[in-house]
């Protein structure tokens, strides 16, 4: 087939992609070297000691997967020296200047870098405050710093997620956050205070045995007290925030997208690491732990396959206008929306065909769920069930003078863990917004005839009941839960 004009732009093109060790980042750069080996080079920093210890990472961690299978069949015997000529694994963090990368090597990546993409992230709802401002805030403010040394330099692509949006219900529009803007009425936010006040606060902690714990509340009260449900969500909307102020003239590209699965097409359907928000669902259901749920089966949980949010990054770069600052929105709900019933429907029917074997040897057949679909219900369900119980062994342990002391404290954390989860999670379950997906739209009804075969943004072609059935949740069993 003839090169399209994705593939095309990435020609002779220079790269410096974050976060390559990452479920995205691995996607990302498989993609460009299957599609277009004459790209010119693809630095990769990662946290490493030195650049031995840089390149074993990238070597088990990236190029190593099961995920490069089709690339190392299609160069065979060159493969090794393909990938050491295209790919250059950086010892360098994002929360440093310049990445960490210094001296000659700084001063040659930076006159050759053509595109960054910065797909870093933490993601962990309940990180310590000063952790996720210093990767999804200050990575940022590095990544900026950094690109106005590159004299080359065409665009900006930045990973964000869909849920900036908090819990916003409606259609959720794809525009860049203003500087401040929060989403609770009448207040604004200032980044430089935020960093300030983490910096602060954890001195005043130094040597405290609760810092950790103290540090992670201080970023869930802060992204509340400005309407964000969770420091993840919130540091990165801060992040995009730092971007637009940063960035001067150099064009953006935001990519938000929603809760990504495991890929839909190439190179590898079903395959996918780490576990996302659906996805404890399905192994909680697998392992017949998962009694009840809180969800709304009527709702749509917005998911999109890994491997199109990254066709959207490529079509997106490759399509960046002169000092524009874009956001999309690799996200379903608006076109192809799948409901939770769907992700129900497919795991009843996939565990019934596909039984997971107890440890006596015998067939576990799957059991249905009981779904709560607002917070006040599931609390009120988990106070009867467990929490009065909790409290009558209490009282007996107390009776017994401690003799149960060990099963109340584990039963006790148990509960509160959970109760802490919903907390948590219960936005993203119950989430009754819209994402308006009219600039990924625009880029796939302006793709040629070859990109929207290799660069497919149809989300319309995606049957969910056989997605979930046949790649998805094949995939989970396969690739998570081994």
């Amino acid at each position: 087939m003839e090169e399209g004009r994705i593939a095309g732009y990435f020609r002779n093109k220079s790269l410096l992609i974050t976060g390559s060790t990452g479920f995205l980042g691995k996607i990302l750069v498989e993609k460009i070297l299957r599609v277009q080996p004459d790209v010119k080079r693809i630095y990769l920093p990662v946290r490493a000691a030195d650049a031995a210890s840089a390149k074993q990472r990238v070597e088990t961690e990236v190029i190593g997967k099961e995920l490069f299978g089709v690339l190392r069949e299609k160069h065979g015997k060159g493969f090794q020296s393909f990938i050491e000529e295209k790919v250059v694994p950086l010892a360098g963090d994002i929360v440093c200047e310049n990445f960490g990368v210094e001296g000659a090597q700084l001063r040659e990546m930076t006159q050759e870098l053509n595109i960054i993409v910065n797909g870093a992230a933490t993601t962990n709802f309940y990180e310590r405050y000063d952790v996720a401002l210093d990767v999804n805030v200050m990575g940022v403010k590095h990544m900026s710093q950094l690109a106005k040394k590159c004299p080359n330099l065409e665009v900006i692509l930045h990973v964000s997620t869909a849920f900036v949006a908090g819990e916003r219900q409606g259609i959720v529009e794809e525009r860049a956050f203003k500087n401040g803007e929060t989403l609770r009425e009448g207040r604004r936010v200032d980044v430089e205070a935020e960093l300030r006040l983490a910096r602060e606060y954890k001195k005043q902690l130094a040597g405290d045995h609760n810092e950790r714990k103290a540090m992670k509340d201080l970023g869930l009260a802060r992204a509340r007290e400005f309407g964000w449900p969770n420091t993840y969500v919130f540091t990165k909307a801060l992040g995009e925030m730092t971007l637009g102020q940063l960035r001067g003239d150099i064009p953006v590209v935001i990519v938000r997208p929603s809760i990504i699965t495991s890929i839909l097409k190439d190179p590898l359907p079903g395959w996918m690491e780490g576990t996302r928000t659906i996805d404890a669902f399905l192994i909680g259901y697998a392992k017949q732990n998962l009694p009840c749920f809180l969800a709304d089966l009527d709702l749509a949980m917005d998911v999109i396959p890994g491997d199109m949010v990254v066709n959207t990054m490529m079509a997106a770069a490759a399509a960046a206008l002169p000092a524009s600052e874009t956001v999309y929105h690799a996200t379903s709900s608006l076109r192809n929306p799948a409901t939770y019933a769907v992700l129900y429907r497919t795991g009843l029917r996939y565990f019934d065909e596909h039984p997971r074997v107890g440890k006596d040897g015998r067939p576990v057949r799957a059991r249905k769920i009981h779904f709560f679909t607002t917070v006040a219900a599931f609390h009120l369900y988990m106070v009867l069930k467990y929490k009065l119980p909790l409290e009558l062994l209490h009282l007996v342990n107390l009776l017994c003078c401690g003799l149960f002391s060990h099963l109340y404290a584990d039963l006790s954390r148990k509960y509160k863990f959970v109760m802490h989860l919903v907390d948590l999670y219960s936005p993203f379950a119950l989430f009754k917004g819209c994402f308006d997906d009219g600039n990924m739209e625009k880029l796939r009804l302006a793709m040629a005839a070859e990109d929207s075969v290799a660069f497919s943004l149809d989300l319309k072609s995606i049957d969910w009941d056989d997605y979930f059935t046949t790649v998805h949740i094949p995939g989970v069993m396969k690739h998570v839960l081994k």
